[in-house]
């Protein structure tokens, strides 16, 4: 009875153990986040570039938005954030062409969030061009001004850049953080690695491996 309880405990402590290498606060390479085989060139200078992948739609995407918006904004100058709308099919190229026209006409920090808040609190779609269309109008964006820039070789061209990113950091799920052009990390990813946990753990949890490869990557510049 005695051997067995020292076999219990010695088992115990390895799984602490284990569970300690694998917690966000000593990230692991494969298991909290991935590294890309060819890193992808920045132009963030000496900031760390972080760039979230996303799409509006996407209600983990919708939940990560707040506590990411609070982490960018803790980050200040050390980072230069962007972001990049995926497509993984042609029924969500609409939502890329309205990000990117927001982006354009000024309107992005406005309605940004208001995007998410019409898709996912108040349950209306905002999928097809009559529908993002309904949306802008309703919004106090002038018709024929949105639907000019909506519909111009400019969007069309971030579009294409868009598809171009996405395939590039081998994205096959959203939301996802890429850090440095080298490092991605996510709520499913760090899942992973300390189970599926309620999404306010994986978020914190998210952000914790984030902050760390941010300050891996500000050392190597």
């Amino acid at each position: 009875m005695r051997f067995l309880k020292h076999v219990l405990a010695a088992l115990s402590i390895s799984l602490m153990a284990a569970g300690a290498q694998a917690a966000p606060d000593n990230p692991q390479n494969g298991v909290d986040y991935r590294t890309l085989d060819k890193a992808q060139q920045t132009d963030s200078g000496k900031k760390v570039e972080v760039t979230e992948f996303f799409w509006y739609s996407c209600p983990h995407c919708n939940a990560l938005e707040p506590d990411l918006v609070a982490w960018v904004k803790k980050q200040g100058d050390n980072i230069n954030f962007k972001r990049v709308p995926v497509a993984f099919r042609d029924s969500m190229v609409p939502q890329q062409k309205l990000y990117y026209t927001l982006e354009a006409m000024g309107k992005l920090e406005e309605l940004h969030a208001k995007v998410f808040n019409t898709i996912h609190v108040q349950k209306k779609r905002t999928d097809t061009d009559a529908e993002i269309t309904d949306f802008v109008v309703k919004n106090g964006i002038d018709k024929a001004k949105f639907l000019e820039v909506y519909n111009s070789f400019g969007i069309q061209s971030k579009v294409k850049r868009a598809a171009q990113l996405a395939q590039a950091y081998q994205i096959d799920g959203v939301p996802l953080l890429a850090i440095d052009g080298r490092y991605l990390t996510s709520p499913s990813i760090v899942a992973a690695g300390i189970g599926n946990k309620p999404e306010p753990v994986l978020h914190a949890a998210t952000l914790q491996v984030a902050d760390w490869l941010v300050n891996k990557s500000k050392q190597g510049k």
